[in-house]
């Protein structure tokens, strides 16, 4: 070997570079758009390929802007651009200035003939799809084993639904002997039962990535399936003919877990609402009947008696109270009536006029005659005995003389 003009990486790159770049400072290509690939800074990176050959390249935000049409994979554009190479990744790609569609890629324009040759014999009608299981105990993956779309299907099958069994049907999920080992699997999962939900799909990928969930025999498969399918092909703007015969489409691997496992987690919180409902209608109940016999405790049925009781008391009490006050007057006046009939009583009583140094003067009548009463002195005689009676004992005396006053 030749030391002397050996050559770096470095330089060898920069000599291709300058090759490549001089040699191709303005191209127009016309190719079809595959793996097209946005990104988060406003540059669009995509390939041109036919059925020979592939190149990369790039458009920047700058040159975005002035399109009027949103690139998507399969369409046949036509690019105006200049070559150039990646030094750091030993690249190259055609850096593009302008964009023009061309017509419909030979993909495409396949896929498309391919849909309506299928949906022609009503494999995608909606009367042929199946309603998914509200609980499925077993799922069923066709899958790469080794990809992120089963790993992100059992993390969320593990967090959402821990007690749901997945089975694994391992299967390559691009190139040419992906799509007969797919629908063989499909096939075997219905032969030995093995789910009560299949998902078949994979990550995202260019359109050629996804073809295999495309072909014919695959498609067939999940229309011929007796266990309900969900077609979970690539990200939410990827496609391919399985999402239109599946029973159900879901836009990520992710999302159809999601799918499989919404009718426990709906039924969960539909099951933990009803709970807080029961719990709080229960617990009004119970306020309702401890409002409705707390009148009727030991302290409260008390206090109601003494509130029934005390006004009684007091009525009768007011009421004993007039009776004796009316007694004691009645009383009062009573022995002031009688203190007025003694004292009437005394004052017409002989004994009182008696008493005050009054005497009763009566002359003693003929032989079987009764006493008379003196009033006046005529009433008597010279010689009449006459009875004197004053307070106590009786004086006997004779009239001498009568006077008239």
């Amino acid at each position: 070997m030749d030391t002397a003009r050996k050559l770096t990486v470095s330089e060898l790159t920069e000599l291709i570079r300058r090759c490549l770049e001089g040699s191709f400072a303005q191209v127009l290509v016309e190719g079809e758009l595959s793996n097209c690939r946005p990104s988060s800074t406003g540059h669009l990176y995509f390939s041109l390929k036919d059925a020979g050959a592939v190149i990369s390249a790039v458009m920047f935000k700058n040159r975005l802007r002035s399109l009027g049409f949103e690139p998507k994979d399969g369409m046949l554009l036509r690019v105006r651009g200049s070559i150039s190479v990646y030094n750091q990744r030993g690249t190259y790609q055609i850096i593009c200035e302008d964009m023009e569609r061309a017509g419909t890629g030979d993909i495409l324009a396949m896929l498309e003939k391919r849909k309506r040759m299928l949906a022609a014999e009503g494999l995608f009608d909606e009367d042929r799809k199946k309603p998914l299981p509200r609980f499925p105990s077993v799922v069923g993956v066709v899958s790469s084993p080794t990809g992120a779309a089963v790993r992100d299907i059992l993390n969320i099958l593990k967090r959402r639904a821990p007690g749901v069994k997945v089975v694994i049907l391992p299967a390559p999920v691009q190139g040419t002997e992906a799509a007969p080992i797919i629908a063989r699997r499909i096939e075997q999962a219905n032969q030995w039962r093995l789910a009560d939900t299949l998902i078949v799909g994979r990550g995202g990928g260019s359109l050629e990535d996804l073809l295999p969930f495309s072909e014919e025999a695959v498609v067939r498969a999940i229309a011929a399936s007796g266990i309900p399918v969900i077609s979970a092909v690539g990200h939410e703007i990827d496609w391919a003919i399985s999402d239109f015969a599946a029973d159900l489409r879901a836009p990520t691997p992710s999302a159809a877990a999601e799918l499989v496992s919404e009718g426990r987690e709906e039924t969960l919180a539909l099951v933990r609402g009803l709970r807080d409902v029961m719990y709080r209608a229960v617990g009004a109940r119970t306020e309702r009947s401890r409002l409705l016999i707390k009148p009727f405790r030991i302290e409260e049925m008390e206090m109601r008696f003494r509130s029934i009781l005390q006004p009684r008391l007091v009525r009768f009490d007011d009421a004993k109270e007039a009776l004796l006050d009316n007694l004691a007057d009645r009383v009062k006046d009573i022995r002031r009536r009688l203190e007025l009939a003694r004292l009437g009583l005394e004052a017409g009583s002989p004994l009182s006029v008696l008493e005050r140094g009054f005497s009763v003067v009566m002359a003693e009548g003929k032989e079987g005659e009764a006493p008379r009463l003196i009033r006046r002195a005529s009433d008597t005689r010279r010689g009449d005995r006459l009875i004197i009676r004053p307070m106590a004992g009786i004086i006997t005396a004779l009239t001498e003389d009568t006077k008239e006053n």
